[in-house]
């Protein structure tokens, strides 16, 4: 089974969907030892040529041919919203997306994203698959309230035309308001933009269409929000918006695990994510945490050993000759050979692609452990699972610091005094393949406790 995931902009902040697959497809570097393989189509967007309400709409036209129904339009719209550059997103204005996505038709959409996407749905239950859609998006600005519905819809209505629609299990990721920002001074105050002041009503009007509307289209509805709002720069839209990773992020993302593991087919079911105590986030509050635990645990310490140790002595490396080449690290003859020894199974230190694939794994690494770190620093909330101050960007981070990365660490006094970056190096053992995918496996696999 698998999951079909429309990770539409609706609010919710992208991540590097580039250097994971890079990591995980590997390229020229094949880094395997990642899992899962994520499909991206380009972006698409209602509003492939108009950027303005009016032009969409062919307004000029309307009010010289029926200027009735162009004087509805102002009633509906201001003259700002007539004329407000939409390349930007919706401005925080339901109306307006709603208006715009409403006349979206997925029948006239042979172009990706839509003509892939009903294709692969159809091959997959036509050989007895049941693949599962997943939406995700916030409700409370202007995009995803009136975005994430009526794309909801339209999906629907486009599976029952195909006659797949009983084979496709559709879940959705409400997200609720959980940031806010101040207008800055000078900002037009009747100018056309998002206003956090506005996010509560436009989460209500949202919940109320589902509610009344579109409760029959999903089979799983999850409700994702904070009561501490993180304080964010103010900002129309765009490339300009650039918000830190949020906790609830990785709230969101195990909620597309949950439903792409749960078997379940009760239509209608809506789930809530909770917490023991407000403004603290530990393990307790981690669904699934006996399978999540683990693995973020051995993510987090894999990423923290390559960059305080692996990294640095595979940088040296490259400035030694061979001869001295051994003595820096002895581990690093399990996976390499050097051009002393040339010919042999092994790949040579020196090649490019070998090269590559240390600076690959070098940026997720240091993706990885910016974006945990920015989640424990969200204000108003005590983000208790790691020891984030260990590695906050541009730090040099000490290998000494690994046995304490874990905040809540049951293991007992002994197993942690054991817990050196010299024994992790010292179990480390080529298997297939070799080189610096090998070592990145082994490396993987020796951080795990």
């Amino acid at each position: 089974m698998k999951l079909m995931e429309i990770w539409l902009v609706l609010g919710l902040a992208s991540v590097s969907i580039k250097t994971y697959n890079v990591m995980a497809t590997g390229d020229k570097t094949e880094c395997g030892w990642m899992k899962s393989n994520i499909e991206s189509f380009n972006l698409w967007s209602p509003l492939a040529r108009e950027k303005e309400l009016k032009a969409f709409f062919n307004y000029n036209t309307i009010k010289q041919n029926k200027p009735i129904l162009a004087n509805l339009f102002d009633v509906l719209y201001t003259k700002e919203e007539r004329e407000a550059n939409l390349d930007v997103g919706f401005r925080g204005r339901p109306a307006i997306g709603s208006a715009v996505m409403s006349q979206v038709d997925l029948d006239k959409l042979d172009q990706d994203p839509w003509g892939s996407l009903i294709k692969q749905i159809q091959g997959e239950t036509g050989s007895g698959e049941k693949p599962k859609i997943f939406l995700c998006g916030s409700i409370f600005g202007g995009t995803g309230a009136s975005g994430l519905p009526t794309i909801a819809r339209l999906i629907d209505n486009k599976l029952k035309k195909i006659k797949v629609r009983e084979s496709v299990q559709t879940g959705c990721l409400f997200v609720l308001p959980y940031f806010g920002f101040s207008t800055p001074p000078g900002e037009d105050p009747d100018g056309v933009y998002a206003r956090s002041e506005q996010f509560l009503l436009n989460t209500e009007a949202a919940l109320r269409y589902y509610v009344t509307q579109g409760q029959e289209i999903f089979d799983r509805v999850y409700l994702l929000g904070n009561q501490n709002f993180s304080k964010v720069n103010f900002s129309i839209g765009k490339d300009s918006q650039r918000n830190n990773p949020h906790f609830l992020e990785l709230y969101a993302a195990l909620a597309a695990r949950n439903f792409w593991r749960d078997s379940s087919t009760a239509k209608g079911s809506v789930v809530l994510m909770t917490r023991q105590k407000n403004g603290t986030v530990s393990w307790e509050d981690i669904p699934d945490k006996a399978e999540v635990q683990p693995e973020l645990m051995n993510a987090t310490r894999f990423a923290f050993t390559w960059l305080a140790e692996i990294a640095p002595e595979l940088e040296e490396a490259k400035k030694m000759k061979n001869t001295r080449f051994q003595r820096l690290a002895p581990w690093l003859m399990e996976f390499y050979q050097t051009g002393s020894r040339s010919g042999g199974t092994k790949p040579d230190f020196s090649d490019a692609d070998q090269q590559e694939a240390i600076g690959i794994i070098n940026n997720w690494c240091q993706d990885y452990l910016r974006w945990l770190y920015s989640l424990h620093q969200c204000e108003g909330d005590n983000i208790a699972l790691f020891k984030a101050d260990a590695f906050p960007p541009n730090k040099k981070l000490l290998g000494d610091e690994l046995p304490d990365l874990i905040i809540g660490d049951s293991r007992d006094r002994g197993k942690k005094s054991r817990d050196t970056v010299q024994k992790l190096k010292n179990t480390l053992k080529a298997t297939s393949p070799g080189g610096t995918v090998g070592l990145a496996k082994s490396v993987y696999m020796a951080s795990r406790i």
